[in-house]
């Protein structure tokens, strides 16, 4: 059944890789309408075909493991990755505009390889999530999230739309920091690939968190080693010791994960912009020159309006519920909650700026990538790299 399961989710990103495809050559269609070409009904039919075989691959990999399966890293984020491109459909059928999902999926993408990258062994639940609240709080949460995302391929259409680039500037700089982000998640996704075809390990003898000596294997060659670490098998490092505040289960390893993540990153948008010979964001803004910004800036919008709530709901009201059954407390300031709450609080500001302030167009597209931003920052950092009741998730 796990074969199975692994097989389907194998057929599902392939078919968004070819909807991606299409998508992108629905901007470039000059014959017939951005929004309705055929490129684009292609493009949503493949999306269709690949969540069904996504939604196999759930079902399939629950009966296998006896619980839904959100309980790790990368069942959370393959399921993520589902949920965003769910909210996709949604939005598809509700504004019929296909240039979003040219840059939707590939976001998509990008999570579920992400995902690929962890541990994908199936495991019992541990005591503290054997709960129906499991299945209702990170489902409604991860759908939330999902949604909310829409906002930002919208804002992120827009800004490339609008900010000159004719000129360095502040707006210029963030915009290639937002898409560098994106790059060094590529990045990851192939030095891991790279280390794993290789079948890389380095061993280390090191005291964890509970006082006890245990093995840490890395799949990547260590920058950063475990504090006072002995280090077994020979190769490569480490350069440097993980500070001494990241006291999680396997801290120094996920930490090593993120320093290759960026490092992988920034080599692989250097050589994009030597290969471009100029800004990214100025080479994709050609292609969108006949973008709808009132559109755009409306589906962003609707996106936050949708996707809020949802989060709302399930980030923060069922998982107090699930905390008071579990901890016996509703709040206890784990870094997981905190950063729960600073999403909601920033979503919150957006809105408020949107419905009070008029903040539409550019600073509402700003607003939306940030917003982001701070979804992946939870996701990645905070389960890769800083200890709390949530680290688990890893």
């Amino acid at each position: 059944m796990i074969e199975i399961s692994s097989n389907l989710l194998y057929v599902a990103f392939v078919l968004y890789l070819f909807a991606t495809i299409f998508f992108a050559a629905s901007i470039r269609d000059k014959h017939s309408k951005a929004n309705t070409n055929k490129w684009g009904k292609l493009g949503i039919l493949v999306t269709i075909i690949g969540f069904l075989a996504q939604i196999g691959y759930f079902i399939t990999r629950w009966i296998a493991s006896g619980h839904a399966p959100v309980s790790n890293l990368f069942e959370y984020t393959t399921f993520f990755g589902m949920m965003l491109v769910f909210a996709f459909i949604i939005i598809y059928f509700m504004y019929k505009n296909t240039l979003i999902g040219a840059f939707t999926m590939p976001v998509a993408l990008l999570v579920i390889a992400y995902a690929a990258m962890f541990s994908r062994d199936v495991s019992p639940l541990i005591p503290a999530l054997q709960s129906h609240w499991l299945y209702i709080h990170v489902t409604t949460a991860a759908l939330g999230e999902a949604i909310l995302a829409i906002s930002f391929a919208a804002g992120l259409i827009y800004l490339i739309h609008v900010v000159d680039q004719s000129r360095s500037s502040k707006r210029t700089f963030w915009l290639e920091f937002v898409l560098y982000g994106i790059i060094a998640v590529i990045g990851f996704v192939i030095v891991s690939s790279t280390f794993k075809a290789m079948d890389y390990e380095m061993t280390f003898k090191w005291i964890n968190k509970t006082k006890q000596e245990v093995e840490l294997v890395y799949e990547m060659p260590a920058i950063a080693g475990p504090i006072g670490g002995e280090k077994i098998t020979e190769g490569f490092g480490p350069v440097f010791e993980t500070p001494s505040w990241m006291t999680g289960e396997n801290a120094p390893k996920k930490f090593n994960t993120l320093i290759w993540s960026l490092f992988s990153g920034l080599i692989l948008y250097g050589f994009m912009r030597l290969l471009l010979r100029k800004r990214i964001a100025a080479a994709i803004q050609p292609l969108l020159k006949s973008v709808n910004l009132d559109l755009v800036d409306e589906i962003s919008y609707r996106s936050v309006t949708i996707g809020f709530p949802v989060f709302s709901l399930g980030a923060l009201i069922f998982a107090m519920i699930w905390a008071q059954v579990a901890w016996t407390r509703f709040w206890g300031w784990d870094p997981k909650e905190v950063w729960a709450l600073i999403t909601w609080l920033f979503y919150a500001a957006f809105l408020h700026l949107r419905l009070s302030k008029g903040w539409h167009g550019e600073k509402s597209a700003w607003l939306a990538v940030v917003g982001f931003a701070i979804i992946m920052f939870n996701l990645v950092a905070v389960n890769l790299v800083i200890a709390g009741l949530h680290s688990y998730a890893g």
